[in-house]
């Protein structure tokens, strides 16, 4: 049956059916085989609809909807002018910049596609203008970018804490240690790929120039206030903070700035719909196959056949990171992450790993597959928003994947560094 339904979804996959259709037809098989009929479909149903049940998902077109709405406001506009002021003339100060902002960006939309869209558009040009290879370019946004998935919110962790049962507002907070490693990381590269290339800096702001782009950032540096610090201190749930965060982006935009008006609203919730509508159908199919092969006790019998049960704790991080990386080249992430999270929650449960800690390397290797070829969803984000060729758009990207991977190394090495202020917060 196994080989049957995974046969099945690698056809339709190569066939060019959107994700939803492979998942939701090898489910129907699995189903049919292991009931000899339709008799009772209604259970897989009931399982698909419970996919979509938890109100920790309302959290998820809240901040599709926020980052909908900056993005096409001025808020990252602001954001980015802000870092630039402060870094933009250091050697490599506009790479650094980019990473940066594609950071705060991250701490505002949780998406990386969003990010890919709101940092790079304004900042590939001047990059290139100040004599960076596009190659690099693109490579730092679209790999910068995956610093959204960990630092909170993340709707990569929205969903893992659903599927999981884990705290999303420990995940929340546990993400922001390891984003700022990834930004330390990206930014000596940038530093010592300028200077190697000696790279021209740009003027350098005054003290005027810098005080006057922070108090136009001011406003836009509330989002990250509003959700790490209400989860923080207790006043928001994840799901309000989502809530809370719309409402700030309406007044911001729409109210303060005054830089969208009525007749946006509804290119913004069309937009947002739409984006929803697919991430909704993908976690209900999601939760329909997951249930399937749960029952089918698949699960159990992959991770015997690769001797994943016999390992220790650091044995199965390693193997968690490998099967999420590999998977995420070739597919969505979300759907990964509701396929494979199942598969290894018994070998979880069994070494007594901190389902946070998992958590956050599972989105790492979300993130790093996100921007790994042949299939990274981030790459074709941004061949369409650049208009550039596949290969120029990967040529620059080792670099960036092996610093990733490393970071997946250190946590893996040095736990803390994800769960220090987890720690911190919530015991």
């Amino acid at each position: 049956m196994t080989t049957i339904m995974v046969v099945t979804m690698i056809a339709l996959l190569l066939l060019g059916f959107p994700m939803m259709i492979p998942l939701i037809t090898a489910a129907v098989i699995g189903f049919y085989m292991m009931f000899n009929g339709f008799g009772q479909m209604d259970t897989l149903i009931q399982q698909m609809m419970a996919g979509i049940r938890p109100a920790s998902l309302i959290a998820v077109p809240m901040f599709i909807l926020a980052a909908d709405i900056m993005t096409r406001g001025q808020s990252a506009e602001r954001l980015i002018n802000m870092v630039m002021s402060f870094i933009g003339h250091v050697k490599g100060g506009l790479a650094v910049s980019t990473a940066a902002s594609c950071t705060l960006f991250g701490a505002v939309s949780g998406s990386t596609q969003a990010t890919v869209v709101a940092v790079g558009s304004p900042l590939r040009p001047r990059m290139l203008k100040a004599g960076y290879s596009d190659s690099f370019t693109l490579a730092l946004i679209i790999n910068a970018s995956d610093i959204a998935f960990l630092i909170p919110p993340s709707i990569g962790m929205i969903i893992y804490g659903v599927i999981s049962g884990t705290s999303i507002g420990e995940l929340f907070i546990a993400g922001i240690g390891p984003g700022l490693l990834i930004l330390l990381m990206f930014s000596t590269y940038c530093v010592l790929y300028a200077v190697i290339r000696d790279v021209p800096t740009e003027a350098k702001a005054s003290w005027k120039e810098r005080m006057s782009a922070v108090r136009l950032a001011l406003w836009p540096l509330g989002f990250p206030v509003i959700i790490v610090g209400g989860i923080y201190g207790g006043i928001f749930s994840p799901t309000e903070a989502a809530a809370a965060c719309v409402l700030y982006a309406i007044l911001l935009e729409f109210v303060v700035f005054r830089s969208l008006k009525v007749n946006h609203i509804y290119a913004i919730a069309k937009s947002t719909g739409l984006i929803t509508a697919v991430v909704f159908i993908l976690v209900a199919v999601g939760n329909g196959f997951s249930w399937i092969i749960s029952f089918a006790q698949i699960p159990q019998a992959i991770l015997e056949a690769v001797g994943v049960n016999e390992a220790g704790p650091t044995g199965v991080l390693i193997a968690i990171c490998i099967s999420f990386f590999v998977a995420c080249m070739f597919v969505d992430p979300i759907v990964v992450i509701l396929v494979l999270t199942p598969i290894f929650a018994p070998a979880i449960a069994a070494t007594g790993l901190d389902p946070v800690l998992v958590g956050i390397l599972i989105t790492l290797q979300v993130a790093i597959g996100s921007a790994t070829p042949p299939f990274g969803c981030d790459i074709f984000t941004a061949i369409a928003i650049f208009k550039r060729p596949y290969w120029e758009i990967i040529r620059g990207t080792p670099p960036f994947i092996f610093m990733l991977i490393l970071a997946a190394a250190l946590l893996i090495m040095f736990p803390q560094i994800a769960l220090f202020l987890r720690d911190v917060a919530f015991r």
